[in-house]
């Protein structure tokens, strides 16, 4: 669809017109939304057990509370909130996952650098650099997962 054609099918009928159903995206969101608050609560509790506690770096106590809270993250998702896309394998939707994750611990590990590097490693400032680097990557996972793992039916 063009650019054009896209502009009319939404001015004659609206969302509808593009094919976007935005009560069934925002349940689904709602599902995600879901998901990921018990994805953080697991990787800003070993984050901060990790950083604070154990007194490890917070940039490599990130990574790891990243990557485990992803594993929980990637069964979550594709059980609750996204639908198998039939053309893909299953070893194949968790590479995709693992890229898409991948991308989103590089994004995670450049703010929270960023915010330890500016405000030092105390947990106020750990927790905001996390707060900052959750809602950006967030909304990348989302999208990412949504356009090509969801098979959106």
């Amino acid at each position: 669809m063009h650019l054009r054609d896209s502009l009319f099918a939404y001015k004659k009928h609206g969302c509808k017109g593009l094919g976007v159903n935005l009560k069934k995206l925002a349940r689904q969101f709602v599902d995600f939304a879901t998901v990921g608050v018990i994805a953080f609560l697991i990787d800003y509790g070993i984050l901060m057990f990790l950083s604070q506690i154990v007194g490890w770096n917070p940039v490599f106590s990130a990574f790891i509370s990243y990557v485990i809270s992803t594993i929980f993250n990637y069964v979550a998702s594709m059980r609750f909130v996204f639908t198998h896309r039939a053309d893909l394998s299953r070893r194949r939707e968790f590479i995709l996952f693992v890229i898409f994750s991948m991308i989103g611990l590089g994004m995670n590990e450049v703010i929270i650098w960023a915010g330890t590097a500016s405000f030092g490693n105390g947990p106020y400032a750990v927790t905001a650099s996390k707060l900052v680097a959750t809602l950006i990557v967030a909304l990348w996972n989302f999208f990412s997962r949504k356009h090509w793992l969801d098979a959106g039916e």
